[in-house]
């Protein structure tokens, strides 16, 4: 089957106008030899000649001058879709950079997350929440998801979830055996804990609560993963206050408990981005009610 392409129309077109392969070649802004190899291929394909080509010059065949028209009528065409279509294309969004936090269990955002799948797809980048405030403030990112409280400058701010603080502590322990503990019942027990550089608003926040109440436990460093951190709970050096959706960890040896102190101390997660720059693929979150 004979087939055609529309760069081999367009060489010949040219060549078809100027009647000089130099000069053709320079309005495509490549050389000779290229060109003339591409003119016999064409010819090959069709299984005719072209163009008679003598120390005269070069003319147009019969088979030529009947695919000239042709072929001018095809790219204008092709010009013309190209056109109308143009507009659409420069509309469409580029895919949405979402920064994530990770002071919750991936899990808990899934659900946020398909709702912006279901537009256009996302790329995503966890790290915590002033990492991704930073991002956003810097055009490194589109939105993110973090956990307030936090300081989110002139960023716009939807809250979206709310997540009530748990207890993750050794499933040997005596504590264990209760369904719901206070913060008091914690004093003797080494809590891990971030440092305020991570999340500094959200420290602070924290430490009021525990002043309220007065909470002053030996505090060990938090280890960033929190698959590590579970881990070392589950080697009982200690327990761990957490956001409830990490309920979703199951891990042998750790025991998850309610915190009657938990609303007090909950984080929530929120959506934020430029305030004069949305990205279109927001607009399922951006709008949404405080859940």
């Amino acid at each position: 089957m004979r087939t055609l392409d529309t760069h081999a129309l367009t060489l010949f077109c040219a060549v078809a106008r100027c009647l000089n392969f130099r000069q053709a070649a320079q309005q495509l802004h490549m050389t000779q030899p290229p060109l003339s190899r591409a003119i016999r291929t064409l010819e090959e394909r069709l299984g005719a000649r072209l163009f008679e080509r003598d120390t005269q010059g070069v003319a147009l065949t019969d088979a030529g001058a009947t695919l000239l028209p042709q072929a001018l009528r095809i790219l204008a065409m092709l010009d013309q879709a190209e056109r109308s279509l143009s507009p659409l294309a420069g509309t469409a969004a580029p895919p949405l950079r979402l920064g994530v936090t990770t002071s919750v269990e991936a899990g808990l955002l899934r659900p946020l997350l398909e709702r912006l799948e279901h537009g256009m797809p996302a790329r995503l980048q966890a790290a915590p929440s002033p990492a991704l405030i930073t991002a956003v403030r810097k055009g490194k990112l589109d939105a993110a998801l973090v956990a307030l409280p936090a300081t989110t400058f002139e960023l716009a701010v939807q809250p979206l979830l709310r997540q009530p603080m748990l207890v993750a502590l050794p499933a040997g322990h005596a504590l264990a055996r209760k369904r719901t503990l206070r913060l008091r019942d914690l004093r003797e027990l080494p809590v891990f804990w971030f440092e305020r550089a991570r999340q500094p608003a959200f420290f602070d926040h924290c430490q009021q609560v525990f002043q309220r109440h007065g909470y002053a436990p030996v505090f060990l460093r938090e280890p960033p993963d929190h698959h590590v951190l579970l881990a070392e709970v589950a080697a009982g050096k200690g327990a761990a206050l957490l956001a409830d959706s990490f309920r979703a960890l199951r891990l042998a040896g750790v025991a998850y408990r309610a915190l009657a102190e938990g609303e007090e101390l909950a984080l929530q997660i929120a959506l934020v981005w430029p305030a004069d720059k949305a990205h279109p693929a927001l607009a399922p979150l951006r709008d949404r009610a405080n859940a």
